[in-house]
């Protein structure tokens, strides 16, 4: 068992947070490249970006770990320091089933931000026992969104405007987690962020279609949002005993460099049984190599904000 340094811990983080943060954690797997050392380790709040930094975690395979990123990078970004929203813009809802954010039934949500013009601030939920994290959630209504949107005005640009006439909370950072397929509301999530994110399989066949989600990408800074970039890729499913996993990981690092996160995500049971209790894994089980590495993914990124 490994012992980390604690982390200094905040007059008001909560009972969950606390214990993550200051846990005595150990790894699941062993062979997991862990990041490099950023300045700033030991802080207990990360530097705050100069303004608010809205990423689409996008693409359109899927069981590449979309969600479980957005939910993780999310809490961990939010328990040192930053003021994270997270919305759901996947029909069914999983990132608000891991943030227990209650999304069934007549609970409004992003659909009726998207195609009834309702507010973003009448849908935002505080996430429980997180005082810095919170979620826009989706309900299977939002299945239809797709079709309903074709007949409306500016149909790519609605979320953005949601989004830029929300001032509930200043926020940090807004976390889209899109739906698997490359349709109109993945858009409306490019056409809303300054940056993408994505998660990418450490298989072979995560690879194929990412040129089309890179098309995509190119297609939307031309046209309806220039200021949109490709700032970071994360390498999910890693499992440091096989030889394939290397080459992947090894592959994506020689084409796309430094966007690249140093942190490789390992396969954990826990980041699959932490939805189940309605929590995302830096909390369920902080010790674990899951929770570890997107503690890890997060400083990161977090880090990498200050050099931008």
């Amino acid at each position: 068992m490994a012992i980390v340094t604690q982390t200094p811990l905040n007059p008001g983080d909560s009972p969950l947070v606390r214990e993550a943060l200051s846990s005595v954690v150990s790894r699941e797997t062993s062979a997991t490249p862990t990041a490099a050392q950023t300045p700033g380790d030991g802080d207990g709040t990360w530097p705050r970006p100069a303004k608010t930094r809205v990423i689409a975690v996008a693409n359109q395979k899927g069981g590449v770990g979309k969600t479980t990123t957005s939910v993780n990078i999310a809490a961990a970004l939010s328990m040192h320091g930053q003021r994270v929203l997270v919305v759901d813009l996947d029909p069914q809802g999983n990132a608000s089933t891991a943030l227990a954010t209650e999304h069934r039934g007549d609970v409004p949500d992003v659909y009726q931000v998207l195609v009834d013009d309702l507010p973003m601030a009448d849908i935002v939920k505080q996430v429980p026992d997180m005082p810095n994290l919170y979620c826009a959630p989706a309900t299977i209504d939002l299945a239809g969104a797709e079709i309903e949107l074709v007949s409306l005005v500016a149909r790519e640009a609605r979320l953005r405007r949601a989004l830029a006439a929300y001032e509930a909370i200043d926020l940090d950072y807004i976390v889209i987690d899109c739906p698997p397929s490359l349709g109109l509301l993945t858009v409306n999530a490019l056409v809303a962020a300054e940056e993408v994110m994505i998660p990418i399989q450490c298989e072979y066949y995560a690879l194929e279609g990412l040129g089309q989600l890179l098309r995509n990408v190119d297609l939307i800074r031309a046209h309806l949002n220039p200021t949109l970039k490709l700032s970071t890729i994360v390498l999910t499913m890693y499992d440091g005993r096989t030889r394939l996993a290397s080459q992947v990981a090894e592959e994506v690092r020689s084409h796309f460099g430094d966007t690249v996160l140093n942190t490789v995500i390992p396969r954990s049971v826990r980041l699959s049984e932490a939805p189940s209790y309605g929590q995302s894994v830096m909390t369920y089980d902080p010790g674990s190599s899951g929770a570890m590495a997107y503690m890890d993914a997060a400083r990161e990124i977090a880090h990498r904000a200050t050099v931008a």
